[in-house]
């Protein structure tokens, strides 16, 4: 109490001198919550403005993005009105200078307390019932569903097409088809994710994860590893494209044969009939397997740090190359660790596939 005025016993049991509302004002929360409805308004309109995804291209990512509209409409007012009334509170009924008293005893409103606790409860309720309704939408499988099995390994993606008997490192996906992606990992936790699609989900060691959804617009993107995997984490990204079902075709013709069940994703026999080079199959193939993840090639417009720096290795020959694609323990390069390039290249190139990269690789050096 040496710090502090000294109270009287009137004042400790009487009303405050001063009534701590605003002069002429006989319900400050009133203004205050006049403030907050019109700064949540302004901060609504400011969020529903803001572009927050890229554009959609399956049939879920209109209802997900509704959806986190919602979620934005409900939970802006709610932020915004609490710290209206608790800054407007600081800076209107602080304590002058000099002022160590203490304030008056206040006792809580239970009515006040009753309705900003039912509030808060009804919109959770209401906005988890509506969560469930889309969710449990997005989850449903539909008929003629194709099945995609999605295969994360340090720093790569594969994809497999069970019942069309192929394997790519290129996700290729046929518009206005329903799909069923499942989803699983050969080593460490990654996170497959494609931002037009919107629907993201975990790849877990000894789990098979599922997601579905229909693509609904032609185009190029790109599959993200979204979970920090590793030291290629950032570079583990391949191509999807969503082509007609025209194409869709042609490309697993294609595919079956060059190879048939287990083929890669290359395309050496289309760019060999439409007298491709060695030098663009090779480009392919490093395009193609995803290569520029993890390692630098200028020629190629690569940039991964994960492993060697293939503008560098003019010393090496064409069974040195190869060898450090189907073996990458074999030889370990000096400041990098055994285990980072996935050891199954040999079994997912084809031979001639193989014999143009590694001849791309050798004159990338000159």
């Amino acid at each position: 109490m040496s710090e502090r005025d000294p109270v009287s016993q009137d004042t400790a049991k009487g009303p405050p001198e001063t009534d701590p509302r605003i002069e002429g004002e006989k319900h400050p929360v009133a203004r205050m919550i006049g403030l907050g409805v019109l700064a949540s308004v302004i901060g609504i309109a400011i969020v529903l403005m803001i572009d927050w995804f890229p554009t959609p291209a399956s049939g879920i990512a209109e209802d997900i993005d509704t959806l986190y509209d919602v979620l934005l409409i409900c939970s802006v007012p709610v932020f915004v009105l609490v710290m209206t009334i608790a800054i407007y509170s600081v800076v209107r009924f602080r304590a002058k200078p000099g002022d160590m008293g203490d304030g008056p005893p206040i006792h809580g409103n239970t009515k006040l307390e009753v309705i900003w606790v039912t509030i808060p409860f009804l919109m959770v309720t209401a906005l988890a019932i509506y969560g469930w309704i889309v969710l449990d939408d997005i989850e449903a499988k539909a008929q003629d569903e194709m099945v995609v099995q999605v295969t994360g390994q340090q720093f790569a993606w594969t994809f497999d097409y069970p019942s069309e008997k192929v394997n790519s490192n290129e996700l290729v996906l046929p518009v206005d088809q329903p799909v069923e992606f499942k989803i699983q990992t050969n080593d460490v936790l990654h996170s497959f994710w494609v931002p037009q699609f919107r629907l993201k989900s975990d790849a877990v060691p000894g789990l098979t994860t599922i997601i579905r959804l229909t693509p609904t617009r032609e185009g190029s993107y790109e599959v993200v590893c979204a979970e920090l995997c590793g030291l290629g984490h950032s570079t583990m990204r391949q191509n999807v494209r969503v082509v007609s079902p025209e194409e869709f075709d042609e490309w697993l013709r294609q595919r079956t044969e060059e190879g048939g069940e287990g083929a890669p994703a290359g395309e050496s026999g289309e760019g060999e009939s439409e007298g491709e080079s060695v030098a663009e199959a090779g480009e392919r193939a490093f395009t193609e397997n995803g290569c520029g993840s993890c390692h630098t090639l200028s020629k190629a417009g690569a940039s991964g740090t994960a492993g060697p720096d293939l503008n560098d290795i003019s010393q090496a020959d064409a069974a040195y190359i190869e060898e450090s694609i189907v073996d990458p323990s074999a030889k370990i390069a000096q400041g990098f660790s055994d285990g980072i390039m996935p050891s199954d290249f040999g079994d997912k190139i084809p031979p001639d596939e193989l014999d143009a990269l590694v001849k791309y690789l050798l004159e990338a050096q000159r």
